[in-house]
């Protein structure tokens, strides 16, 4: 058996401009409040003396790498999004960061929104463009029906209306 595992493929680059404010939110916070205060923490840790079973040096450390990663990945990923801040030109049709009402065989109303990968909040309903469901309702309009492969099978869905907020 092999250790090899592929590559994940890249989230499409999509945001609106609330996601970006979010994000670049989160990177401020973590770079000037967070990151300052387990740097003092740990740095009063390692004056206490022995550092080897010191749990508040060690774990403070550890914090402050995974807030290391996570500021990485924030700046290398804000460079790459591409904000969304507009309806597209033709509003009858779904495309990024549209609101879209669906109606599924037993006659249940769901609504979802189409939004980048940093933005997911399934309980708020927005789902990534990259999602089996926004992939086949892209480019649908109002009264188109659309199949999606789920887990529990093909669920069949019929679209009921299309808006965009901006």
């Amino acid at each position: 058996m092999s250790r090899y595992r592929p590559p994940v493929a890249k989230s499409s680059p999509y945001i609106t401009a609330p996601g970006i404010a979010k994000l670049r939110a989160e990177l401020e916070h973590l770079w000037r409040v967070e990151r300052p205060q387990v740097t003092q923490a740990v740095s009063e840790a390692a004056a206490q003396g022995d550092r080897s079973e010191n749990a508040e040096y060690i774990y403070g450390k550890k914090r402050l790498r995974e807030i290391d990663r996570r500021i990485r990945f924030l700046q290398k990923r804000l460079d790459d999004l591409v904000v969304v801040d507009r309806a597209p030109a033709d509003v009858d049709r779904i495309f990024f960061g549209a609101w879209v009402d669906l109606e599924d065989d037993t006659g249940v109303l769901h609504r979802y929104r189409i939004v980048g990968a940093d933005e997911i909040d399934t309980a708020r309903g927005w789902i990534s463009i990259d999602a089996p469901m926004a992939r086949a309702l892209l480019k649908k309009g109002v009264d188109d029906a659309v199949e999606v492969i789920s887990p529990q099978g093909i669920r069949r869905y019929v679209i009921i209306d299309i808006r965009y907020s901006v």
